[in-house]
């Protein structure tokens, strides 16, 4: 059997392991019913979900002809290597900065990964994902995280 595209094929087979991998793990978890889901109902189905989509994918990769077979190109490490500093940063920096300066933090590192970095569009969507996360985490769900610095006063 002939792969038709190598960029279909990996990205299909990642999303295979990767949605099982889920599924797995999922199974140590209660299941639970469907008018009580337990704690591995949602991560099943999204594994299983995952799983599905990644097969279509691979069965695209080996049915539909491509002109260049789509090669995959060069690894992106700067990308890759910015993202994951960011994350670490944001879980470091998120108990001792709060929410308010840790987002700002992680879309700004995580804008320089990319080829058009402009610090208006950074700001502006750092400012965006800092009040709906506030809006979202604080107020609608009531989870106990620092909005703001704990060495602020009015933090406490």
């Amino acid at each position: 059997m002939k792969i038709k595209s190598q960029k279909d094929f990996w990205s299909g087979l990642m999303f295979v392991v990767v949605g099982l991998g889920f599924a797995w793990g999922a199974t140590y978890y209660s299941f639970g019913t469907s008018a009580r889901p337990g704690p591995g109902y949602f991560p099943l189905g999204l594994g299983l979900i995952l799983s599905a989509l990644g097969a279509l994918t691979l069965f695209e990769a080996l049915t539909i002809e491509t002109d260049d077979g789509e090669p995959i190109g060069a690894f992106a490490w700067k990308p890759l290597i910015t993202i994951l500093v960011s994350v670490l940063l944001f879980g470091f920096l998120l108990p001792r900065l709060g929410m308010a300066l840790t987002i700002p933090v992680l879309v700004i590192i995580s804008s320089l990964a990319g080829d058009e970095f402009h610090w208006r569009d950074a700001i502006i969507n750092s400012i965006v994902l800092a009040i709906g996360s506030w809006l979202i985490f604080i107020l609608g769900l009531k989870l106990v995280i620092p909005v703001w610095p704990t060495f602020l006063p009015f933090a406490r």
